[in-house]
C-alpha cells in the first residue's frame, strides 16, 4: 500500500498555509477512473482494464515534469479485487507530488472482509477530508457513504440506500441505478461546517467527489439536487470535479463549474488526465489525451 508518508507528505505545509498561502497560481494534476484489473477488456463498455497500468505510468511521467501542489485521483483506482491495488499503487509511489485519492464505487468491488480496509490501502486517514493551499480550500467527499456496496453487510446504511434507490425509481430519475450512491446526513452536516469555515477564512472552495451532481445524468448521486442546492448557496464555491461518467461532462450552475473528467480506462491506448491552474478570476484546465482543455471564468466571491 502507499505509505502514509507518501500520501500525506507535505500536508502540514499545506495546512500551515491555510487560506493565506503564498501568492501565485495553484496548480494540480487530476485523474479519473484508471479502473485497473488484470482482466480482458470489456468491448461492450469499451474498457481496457489492464492497459491502465501503462497509461498511468505515462501520465505520472508527464505530471512529474510539472510544478504541482498535488495530484488527485477521483476514484475507481481499481475495477475489482483487492489484489489490484497491489499492482497499481506502486505506480502512484513514483509521483514526486503529494498524492491524494477520492473513493469510487469500483474501489469497493472487493470481498466483504476487505471493505473496511479500502481507505487504509490508499493511505487515507478518513473517507472525507479537506486541505488548504494558496487561498483555496479543497473538500473531498465520499459518494459511497450511503450505497449498496461500500458499507459492510448488515450496516443500516445499506437499508437506507435501498430506500433512497426505491424513491429515485418511483420519481423516474435517470440516476436511479444500483451503481450510484449518496451522502449520509452526517457527511452533509460536515460539508456545511467545512464550507462555513472556508468562508470565514476567506477561502474559495473546490469540491472533489467520484460522482457527478450536474448536469442531470444517469451517473449522478441519488441526492444530487440536495448537493447542488447547498453548493449553489455558497458564493465562495467555484468548482466541483468528478469522474464516474467515463464519457465526461460539463455544466455551469450558480457560477460553479461542474467538471466531469473522462475515464482513463476507456479505449485501448489513448489516456485522459489534466493539469488545472487556478489564479485570479481564471481556471485553466489543460487536458491530455481525450480530456479536453477548458478556459473558465471564475465568479467573484
Amino acid at each position: 500500500m502507499l505509505s502514509r508518508r507518501t500520501v500525506l507528505a507535505g500536508s502540514a505545509a499545506l495546512l500551515a498555509g491555510g487560506g493565506q498561502a503564498a501568492a501565485g497560481p495553484v496548480r494540480f494534476g487530476i485523474i479519473a477512473d484508471p479502473q485497473y484489473a488484470e482482466a480482458p477488456p470489456n468491448l461492450t463498455l469499451g474498457r481496457y482494464y489492464a492497459n491502465s497500468l501503462d497509461k498511468l505510468r505515462a501520465a505520472v511521467a508527464t505530471l512529474n515534469g510539472e510544478d504541482l501542489g498535488f495530484v488527485i485521483t477521483l476514484g475507481d483506482i481499481i475495477d475489482r479485487d483487492v489484489a489490484s491495488f497491489e499492482r497499481i499503487l506502486p505506480i502512484y509511489r513514483t509521483l514526486r507530488h503529494e498524492t491524494r485519492f477520492v473513493l469510487g464505487n469500483h474501489d469497493f468491488a472487493v470481498a466483504p472482509e476487505h471493505l473496511g480496509r479500502v481507505p487504509a490501502l490508499l493511505g487515507m486517514e478518513a473517507r472525507t477530508y479537506d486541505f488548504a493551499l494558496g487561498g483555496l480550500r479543497f473538500i473531498v467527499l465520499d459518494g459511497n457513504d450511503v450505497s449498496l456496496f461500500a458499507p459492510p453487510p448488515g450496516d443500516p446504511r445499506r437499508a437506507l440506500a435501498e430506500d433512497r434507490l426505491a424513491a429515485a425509481k418511483a420519481a423516474d430519475q435517470p440516476n436511479a441505478q444500483r451503481w450510484n450512491g449518496s451522502l449520509g446526513d452526517s457527511q452533509v452536516a460536515w460539508l456545511e461546517q467545512r464550507l462555513a469555515a472556508a468562508r470565514t477564512a476567506g477561502e474559495r472552495v473546490v469540491v472533489f467527489n467520484h460522482y457527478p451532481v450536474a448536469p442531470e445524468n444517469p451517473h449522478n448521486l441519488w441526492d444530487a439536487a440536495r448537493i447542488t442546492t447547498l453548493l449553489g448557496r455558497q458564493p465562495h464555491v467555484i468548482a466541483y470535479f468528478n469522474g464516474h461518467n467515463h464519457a465526461g461532462n460539463y455544466a455551469e450552475r450558480d457560477g460553479i463549474h461542474y467538471v466531469n473528467l473522462h475515464g482513463m480506462v476507456d479505449t485501448p491506448d489513448s489516456s485522459a488526465f489534466a493539469v488545472v491552474e487556478i489564479a485570479g478570476d481564471r481556471m485553466e484546465i489543460r487536458g491530455h489525451g481525450r480530456e479536453p482543455s477548458r478556459s473558465l471564468t471564475l465568479k467573484a466571491a
